[in-house]
């Protein structure tokens, strides 16, 4: 047997315990689809305020892009307005460079909107959801059986 096929043995077989302990116990797994839940929404608040930082970064960056794309203008300008054609030629070509940094930079802040968004829309659906409904109900399920339960051994020792 390989070392791998060991490894990946023994976590499927974990796998299987972990799996019919919550089986066999639902208030355990509640709390573990709540911790879940819980980090999930934090992950999400974090990714959040990573988009929202790269955007401002990327917003600087364009900002500052902007300014030199007005100045490179005004210098192809000055120098078709005295004559100088090549020189005007070549700010011209740079002018083009920077403008294509610009829209990529316009393309990476839209896609960080868009992602933004999402993470957004998610955030606020798991919001709206109530946390606790659902381990609330595994509890209650769960003390319901227990109590059906002590019902019938109660029932089978009376009738011992």
């Amino acid at each position: 047997m390989l070392p791998g096929d060991w490894l990946e043995q023994l976590e499927a077989r974990l796998e299987q315990q972990l799996e019919a302990f919550l089986a066999a116990n639902p208030a355990q797994r509640a709390r573990l689809d709540d911790q879940q839940a819980r980090e999930n929404l934090a992950n999400l608040e974090q990714e959040r305020r990573c988009l929202q930082a790269q955007a401002e970064q990327q917003r600087q960056r364009l900002l500052a892009l902007a300014g030199e794309i007005r100045s490179w203008r005004q210098r192809v300008t000055r120098a078709r307005g005295a004559g100088a054609e090549d020189l005007a030629a070549r700010a011209e070509a740079h002018l083009e460079t920077l403008m294509e940094q610009g829209r990529q930079h316009w393309d990476k802040l839209r896609e960080l909107g868009q992602r933004f968004s999402s993470v957004q829309t998610t955030l606020e659906d798991l919001m709206k959801r109530p946390a606790d409904q659902d381990p609330d109900l595994e509890r209650a399920w769960a003390a319901f059986e227990a109590r059906e339960e002590f019902e019938r051994l109660k029932r089978g020792h009376q009738q011992s």
